[in-house]
C-alpha cells in the first residue's frame, strides 16, 4: 500500500472501479482504543496511540479496502465539553466528521464503567439522521458491560470480531465509484505524518507533564535524495520550565524522542531519515487562532 497522492488520482480517475463505498465516523470517550482499531484494521500506522486522553487533535482519514468495498474511516478527536478556543476547535473536528459521515461507530470501552462524557456524546448522536452502531472495545479484557443484540464487540489486540463489524458496515454502503485507488490507505500529507510521530514520542516520554502544552512544527522537508529524507522540526512548549523538562541533563530527553521518532519515520517512509529536532517556547500558541486553524486544516 502507498500513501495518497491527489495528483495521481486526478490523472487516473477514469481507472477507478466500483465497490461498496462510504464514510464512517468513529465517536468516543478517551482511551477506548479507537486509534488502535484503525491502525490494526488498516495494517498501517495511521493514527498515533498513547494512553493519554485527547491524543488525537484533528480528523484523520483511514482508507480500508477489500475485494468489494472501500470504507473511509474518520478517526476523530475526543468530543468533550470545553470553552477554550483550542479545545473548541478540536471538538469542531469531530462534530464536522459526524456531519460528513454515512454511518457512525459509537465506541464504548467495555473495561470501564459509564462516564459523564457518555451523556454528552449521546446528546450529539441522538440528533443525527444516519445509522449508528454501538461498538464495545477491548473485549479481550474483563468487561463491565453486557452486550445488547444491536451492538458489536471487538478486540483490537486479537483482531477478533472485526469481520462481523465490517460485514455490518457494508450493509449500509452503496455501490459507487471508489473515492481513492484501492492501494491507498491514508490522506495524510508528509508534513502531518512527521509532526504526529514526533508528537507521539513526546507524549510517550513525558506522560502527564507536557503533552497538551506542546505542538510540533515541521519547518522543512527535503526529499531530493531518493535514499534520504531531511527534516527540520521544532517542539514548541508554553513555558520555559516545560522547555527545561525536555532539555534537562544535556538534552537526554530530546535525544530519546529524536531517536524514537527517526526510527519510526524510517519505517514509514522506507528510507534513511536525517532529523534536526529543536525546542522553542511559544507562550500564547493556544490563543493564536491563525496557528490553530493551520494546525487543524
Amino acid at each position: 500500500m502507498i500513501e495518497l497522492n491527489l495528483s495521481d488520482i486526478l490523472e487516473k480517475t477514469q481507472e477507478l472501479k466500483e465497490k461498496k463505498v462510504g464514510y464512517v465516523a468513529i465517536i468516543w470517550r478517551p482511551n477506548v482504543g479507537k486509534s488502535t482499531f484503525v491502525n490494526t484494521l488498516i495494517w498501517e500506522k495511521i493514527s498515533i496511540t498513547t494512553d493519554i486522553p485527547q491524543t488525537t487533535r484533528k480528523k484523520v482519514l483511514a482508507i480500508y479496502n477489500d475485494d468489494d468495498s472501500q470504507i473511509v474511516f474518520f478517526d476523530t478527536p475526543w468530543i468533550h465539553k470545553s470553552t477554550k478556543k483550542f479545545n473548541e476547535e478540536i471538538n469542531n473536528q469531530a462534530i464536522n466528521a459526524l456531519n460528513e459521515a454515512n454511518l457512525v461507530l459509537y465506541f464504548i470501552d467495555s473495561s470501564r464503567e459509564w462516564w459523564e462524557e457518555e451523556n454528552y456524546i449521546k446528546s450529539l448522536i441522538w440528533q443525527l439522521k444516519i445509522p449508528i452502531l454501538k461498538v464495545y472495545t477491548k473485549w479481550d479484557l474483563e468487561s463491565k458491560w453486557s452486550i445488547k443484540k444491536d451492538a458489536f464487540k471487538i478486540s483490537s489486540k486479537t483482531k477478533e470480531w472485526f469481520d462481523e463489524l465490517i460485514a455490518k458496515i457494508k450493509e449500509y454502503l452503496k455501490v459507487w465509484i471508489i473515492f481513492f485507488w484501492d492501494d491507498f490507505y491514508t490522506k495524510q500529507d508528509m508534513n502531518f505524518r512527521i509532526s504526529e510521530i514526533i508528537r507521539e514520542k513526546v507524549f510517550l516520554n513525558t506522560k502527564e507533564e507536557l503533552p497538551h502544552s506542546i505542538y510540533i512544527w515541521v519547518e522543512e522537508i527535503d526529499e531530493k535524495d531518493d535514499n534520504l529524507l531531511k527534516i527540520i522540526s521544532y517542539i514548541y512548549t508554553e513555558t520555559d520550565s516545560q522547555k527545561y523538562i525536555l532539555i534537562w541533563k544535556n538534552w537526554w530527553l530530546v535525544s530519546k524522542i529524536w531517536k524514537e521518532a527517526r526510527v519510526e519515520l524510517e519505517r514509514i517512509f522506507w528510507k534513511k531519515v536525517f532529523l534536526a529536532l529543536r525546542v522553542k517556547v511559544n507562550k500564547w500558541w493556544k490563543k493564536d487562532e491563525r496557528l490553530i486553524k493551520e494546525m487543524m486544516s
